[in-house]
């Protein structure tokens, strides 16, 4: 398995994790205000806005980077592609008001700034596990 592919599976195993831990009482706090969609009083960690449908899409997203590790290409896309929408979500979730409609995931600010890191983060992971690879490739073997 090549580091782009290691590196899909990562991420997409921490994202099923967040996934997961989304529905279980105690890890979310305020487990009983857990709503489908929208503003839910329910945070992760105490900390990170979550809905079914939040949780739900860590879990489809976990899925795709650990289907994505099958070939390096789709590894690669997993996580520049995947950042990119992360970094998307930073832009929307920091332009919408947290207790309008259009919150239907939910986010709040410490959601936001975690996309954000997220987002940079497979972006950067992404570029310098290609660019380790490419280096290993054009250097003389020994």
């Amino acid at each position: 398995m090549r580091p782009v592919q290691r590196a899909s599976a990562v991420v997409g195993a921490a994202f099923l994790l967040v996934g997961v831990l989304g529905f279980v009482p105690g890890i979310t706090t305020h487990y009983d205000e857990l709503r489908f969609a929208g503003h839910s009083g329910a945070l992760l960690l105490g900390l990170f806005a979550v809905s079914v449908l939040h949780n739900l899409v860590h879990l489809l997203f976990g899925i795709l980077g650990l289907l994505a590790v099958r070939l390096p290409g789709t590894a690669r896309l997993f996580l520049m592609a995947g950042g990119g929408l992360y970094v998307l979500l930073w832009v929307y979730g920091s332009a919408i008001g947290e207790h309008t409609r259009a919150n239907f995931l939910p986010v709040n600010t410490s959601d936001n700034w975690l996309h954000l890191g997220l987002g940079a983060a497979m972006i950067l992971l992404g570029i310098a596990v290609t660019a380790a690879e490419r280096a290993r490739s054009d250097s003389p073997v020994n």
